[in-house]
């Protein structure tokens, strides 16, 4: 069996946590061979070089994949799929993107959000928002798979493999870049930091929000949000955690204001510690927390934060 990994490629930079961890889970499938996609992705091939478990990197420089637009991509890969069984990617907002298209151009299922390889044909899956999981084997004589990274450990970085600059393919030119607006922060990336501190839609306003952010500046943590905090206009679409947002597993959690509903525990329950503080005794995520503090968050957080910022 013969892997064929899409690495995760932010501008010209491997996104390494991300595509170490789907890495662990594909050299369970065979031989993996790394695919770096980008306008000048020599550096990003060289650091996917250094992972462990892959056998060669392909790097295909070209301006058409420097934004990252699903159809040139796609159209790469499928020209590659005679070599490989197996085609895999973590499951980011661009491999959503891109992998469907794939499947859809090589006639085949995709199997997405993956949390365990059975063996080559079988996969187990999250559903119904994380309450069971689902096996499924597949038929198809090509796979094209996502990988929930959360679920798997990254792989070190002591590898040696060989790198190939491959040549691009006609970009189809069916979409058009435009511009991308990207927030930029100094904190921790939300999917792979070792601390999340979320707030909720007790949190009460885009302005309180901040009493968030400085606890977590206080834990060097990356900042996640409730789906009701960032459709009550709070946070960022993009700290959104739970079903329909990121998946994070963090060695802690803290969760502020989160009554706990079950698409946002979907997102969180392979958190090594859970931390729950809210005012409502009866709040569901406190069944899932490891420690819970029943009280108001204007009066906790403060002091939670002064006394961090004591002993710095």
């Amino acid at each position: 069996m013969a892997v064929l990994l899409l690495a995760e490629v932010n501008g010209n930079e491997l996104a390494v946590d991300a595509t170490a961890k789907a890495v662990s889970a594909a050299t369970a499938l065979g031989d993996v061979t790394v695919l770096c996609a980008s306008a000048g992705c020599g550096a990003a091939a060289s650091a996917a070089a250094q992972l462990d478990g892959v056998g060669k990197v392909l790097c295909a420089d070209d301006a058409a994949y420097g934004n990252g637009l699903a159809e040139p991509i796609a159209d790469l890969i499928v020209s590659l799929a005679g070599d490989y069984s197996h085609f895999v990617a973590p499951a980011t907002n661009s491999a959503k993107n891109i992998l469907p298209r794939v499947a859809a151009l090589l006639d085949v299922m995709v199997i997405t959000d993956i949390t365990a390889v059975v063996d080559a044909d079988t996969f187990e899956r999250p559903i119904y928002a994380g309450n069971a999981i689902q096996r499924v084997k597949s038929g198809d004589s090509k796979k094209v798979l996502s990988v929930r990274t959360a679920n798997f450990d990254a792989v070190g970085s002591n590898g040696a493999a060989a790198v190939e600059s491959i040549s691009a393919v006609p970009n189809p030119e069916l979409s058009q870049w435009i511009e991308d607006k990207v927030a930029s922060s100094d904190r921790p990336e939300l999917t792979s930091a070792g601390v999340v501190v979320s707030g909720g839609r007790g949190v009460g306003s885009q302005d309180d929000f901040a009493m968030i952010e400085n606890l977590a500046d206080k834990l060097n943590a990356a900042v996640g949000a409730s789906r009701a905090a960032v459709d009550s206009g709070y946070a960022p679409n993009d700290w959104q955690v739970g079903q329909t947002g990121k998946v994070v597993a963090p060695d802690l959690y803290v969760a502020v204001g989160i009554s706990g509903a079950i698409q946002h525990l979907a997102g969180v329950n392979r958190s090594k510690t859970i931390v729950v503080i809210n005012k409502d005794p009866e709040a569901p995520f406190f069944k899932a927390a490891d420690y819970g503090i029943v009280g108001d968050a204007f009066e906790v957080i403060p002091k939670l934060t002064a006394a961090l910022k004591a002993g710095s």
